[in-house]
């Protein structure tokens, strides 16, 4: 069972690295589009920067998982060196049930806001429905789930752990 589960984390952070990085190259060239129509063209396109922030909206939101699952995000560090096995193992569960509280409610009003504005249009796209930008919140926040999760129960965390 936890072999199963952490195969499908490796591909859920996987996905989620893919994503992160085609937002990061999407936001890049929308940008550059931007800068050479306002600048050399001289006509503005007026989608460029809500799309580029949307982009880089998706692009936090779905690399958060990676920076969990490498450990990245919350850390006590002096603690955790000082701490032995079983405090490091108190230490790792502790931060991960804080950031899965966090993670929860992002994922509760993330879900709310995206069904709120399933209504509202996105200004300079008006054929979009704001959801898509709010979608990022809850996605984001489930792949974040499961890799915080798998940082619990990997194994080789724990031979880590204790090699140090």
């Amino acid at each position: 069972m936890r072999e199963a589960f952490l195969a499908f984390e490796r591909r859920t952070t996987a996905l989620a690295l893919f994503v992160a990085c085609a937002m990061l190259v999407a936001a890049a060239c929308i940008g550059l589009y931007q800068i050479l129509s306002r600048f050399v063209f001289e006509q503005p396109a007026e989608w460029s920067e809500v799309l580029v922030r949307f982009t880089l909206i998706w692009m936090v939101f779905m690399g958060a998982p990676i920076a969990f699952r490498q450990g990245a995000m919350v850390c006590v560090d002096v603690a955790h060196r000082l701490a032995g096995p079983l405090g490091k193992r108190l230490l790792d569960l502790v931060a991960a049930v804080c950031a899965l509280v966090v993670i929860a409610v992002m994922l509760w009003f993330g879900s709310d806001y995206a069904y709120r504005g399933r209504f509202q249009t996105i200004s300079g796209l008006e054929s979009f429905s704001m959801t898509w930008a709010y979608l990022a919140i809850p996605v984001g926040a489930a792949f974040s789930a499961i890799a915080v999760i798998a940082c619990l129960v990997d194994p080789r965390r724990q031979e880590l752990d204790t090699a140090q």
